[in-house]
């Protein structure tokens, strides 16, 4: 069996290796935190290799994701489906080892990671998950869910703000199952840090309420083994442990310089640095003691088949807590959901009402959230404003965690990067609030909800200038555009409370990425439809309102203009121009959409078109054609009641006439 020293340099070797022949990544902090690693994977981690879904594994996750090669080394050794060749093609198209971790893309990669401070912020949401799921599910006597999420992080984390927001969060929270591990080694690109970032580290945990772990030797084994074992031991508050080490440790001529943080160490220090290491093997060369003494297939499936006998006692003792548990880990709906979403939908049609769609998205919520307890909301503190609080929902607190609901605190970032983590757990479906113009607070983890795929709700409300005398710093005007630019990332903006409905049924249902849904502050009228109209929601797109006679113009709108584009075309029918209304409150659903149905709704030959939305027009271009024009907001707002500034910014009925008059002449 190998000395853990040289179970370290095995994955100090494959880094360097790797990152040479690729020419392109990041050695130094795979080297520096390779000692690290060793004693985290190979003394606490649990965590099977040929299973690496099985729902009580501890998470670990590369905050500092340019460093992959530490991770990818720590799979391939382990045992995971992660083969030589991957690790010798790093970089390359499609070889499973990408220069930062995708998750999916890898066995055994939970999340991914590269932007700094969102892999931390991923690693509160997944231990938040498990707190909450061992809340629910935990009995006397039956622990079924019961594990750690450990991470390493860097400088570069923890200078990013969104450190700040979910470190602060999860200390109120006493998440005393998070362990994060601090790669002090005073180096960023840049060089030291120390012309930049002189905190004081471990007073600012502790102020967070955090375990810390103090001037932790990161290449003294048994310091490090004593450091995790010490953090484990807190139950009460997430640790940190702060492990000085040296950057590229073992390449004797740029370890602890800039110059090793980022570019490979060419042929010349590789030779150097196996001289160093006594590292007596050539590139990808690994012997079969090295492997021995990393293989954690046979501890892995031990770990897995004694938590299955758990299982099994619990399902034995509590068979529907048992069978929902599954359930919610499969990422499966009920199977009375869908159902019950269609029966919802139609009472919400046949009753109508009008009302703001924030208020008609709390309504769903009461009419979906009892028949869906993975459902857990939240809001950046503005439950009262986002409507995302509903009759049954319990706050989550660090002494009860059996709630569903979060108080996210003024976090807009913080708040999505953390459903992001929940979700890649499992077993809970994250949605919260915040109003649309803060959605740029947050675009980051946004895009790595859709790039990820994972499935959460972004609540967004007040989506307008029709949110009033605020005013332009809060009244969005690019910003559906701009979302909608994002690919994989659904944008629903619903007209009334049955588009409302299905817009949440659709988010619900969806597992492939995030949904986002734009909702209205002020009232909306409720719009008469058939039955036929209704199932045409879900599509995106659809046609609301046919003239008497053939038509020969289209309105499209989303939201708070569906109505004055209904509005419009009955103004204009009035003057015999038969005009086609389409509620469009997907484009992106509307987009996927055959093409035999998107040229039923948009027929070719109606090339007079018109679309209006409160929103900048980029959207629309690609709908309306050379022929169409689009009736939107080319500046910002102003700060007076909405229905003026609607007024004020020439967002009515009556541009939308002249707008469409003006496409029929031409």
């Amino acid at each position: 069996m190998a000395n853990r020293r040289h179970l370290a340099n095995a994955v100090r070797a494959l880094s360097m290796d790797a990152v040479q022949r690729a020419n392109s990544g990041h050695p130094g902090a795979p080297m520096g935190m390779a000692d690290i690693a060793e004693v985290l994977w190979n003394d606490f981690l649990q965590h099977n290799p040929a299973n690496p879904q099985w729902p009580n594994r501890d998470r670990f996750v590369l905050s500092n994701g340019h460093g992959s090669m530490l991770i990818y080394s720590l799979l391939h050794l382990s045992g995971y489906d992660l083969p030589l060749t991957a690790l010798q093609d790093f970089r390359q198209l499609h070889s499973g080892t990408p220069g930062h971790p995708e998750v999916g893309d890898t066995p055994g990669v939970e999340t991914t990671t590269g932007p700094l401070g969102q892999g931390i912020a991923n690693a509160v949401g997944m231990a938040l998950a498990e707190r909450i799921l061992a809340g629910q599910f935990n009995r006397p006597g039956h622990e079924l869910v019961d594990h750690y999420t450990y991470c390493f992080l860097g400088d570069g984390c923890l200078m990013e703000g969104i450190s700040h927001e979910v470190c602060s969060l999860a200390g109120t929270l006493g998440l005393g199952k998070l362990i994060a591990v601090y790669d002090d080694n005073g180096i960023s690109i840049d060089g030291k840090v120390s012309g930049w970032f002189t905190d004081d580290t471990p007073g600012r945990f502790r102020a967070y309420g955090w375990h810390v772990v103090e001037a932790v030797d990161g290449h003294d084994a048994e310091a490090v083994r004593e450091a995790i074992e010490a953090a484990r031991q807190v139950t009460d508050r997430p640790s940190l442990i702060c492990a000085r080490t040296t950057i590229g440790f073992g390449a004797p001529n740029v370890c602890g310089t800039h110059g090793v943080h980022g570019a490979p160490l060419g042929d010349d220090e590789i030779r150097a640095t196996r001289e160093f290491l006594g590292w007596e093997h050539g590139p990808f060369e690994i012997p079969d003691a090295v492997y021995e003494g990393w293989d954690a297939r046979a501890r892995g499936a031990a770990s897995e088949t004694a938590w299955r006998d758990r299982l099994e006692r619990y399902r034995a003792a509590h068979p529907e807590l048992a069978a929902d548990f599954e359930r919610r880990m499969a990422g499966d709906l009920p199977d009375s959901f869908a159902e019950h979403a269609r029966a919802f939908i139609a009472r919400a049609q046949a009753e109508g009402g009008d009302d703001a769609s924030r208020k008609h998205s709390q309504a769903v919520l009461n009419g979906f959230g009892p028949r869906l307890p993975e459902l857990v909301g939240g809001s950046a503190d503005l439950t009262g404003s986002n409507n995302t609080w509903w009759d049954d929902c319990t706050t989550v607190t660090a002494d009860d965690a059996d709630g569903n609901y979060l108080f996210y605190g003024v976090r807009e970032f913080g708040m999505t990067a953390i459903m992001n983590g929940m979700a890649l757990h499992g077993g809970v479906v994250p949605y919260a609030g915040t109003f649309l113009v803060f959605s740029d607070y947050a675009r980051n983890a946004v895009r790595m909800a859709a790039l990820m795929g994972v499935r959460s709700v972004l609540v967004y409300t007040h989506d307008s200038i029709g949110l009033g005398e605020d005013g332009p710093t809060h009244q969005p005007v690019e910003h559906l555009p701009s979302l909608r630019l994002i690919p994989n990332l659904e944008v629903w903006r619903p007209c009334d409370l049955t588009e409302t409905a299905v817009a949440w049924q659709s988010a619900l249902e969806r597992q492939a990425g995030p949904t986002a849904l734009a909702l209205s502050r002020q009232k909306l009228p409720h719009q008469p439809r058939t039955d036929d109209q209704v199932e045409a929601i879900g599509r995106g797109g659809y046609v609301l309102r046919e003239p008497g006679a053939t038509p020969a113009a289209v309105i499209m709108a989303t939201g708070s203009e569906v109505g004055l584009a209904v509005q419009a075309a009955e103004r204009l029918e009035q003057q015999g121009h038969p005009v086609r209304v389409v509620s469009m409150p997907c484009i992106e659903r509307f987009l996927a959409q055959d093409s035999g149905y998107r040229d039923q709704v948009l027929p070719p030959s109606l090339t007079a078109r018109v679309a209006v939305e409160a929103a900048a027009p980029d959207s629309w271009y690609r709908l309306v054609g050379d022929r169409g024009d689009v009736v939107g907001l080319n500046g910002f707002g102003a700060s007076a009641p909405g229905s003026v500034v609607y007024e004020h910014m020439g967002l009515t009925a009556d541009a939308v006439v002249s707008a469409l008059e003006s496409r029929l002449a031409g």
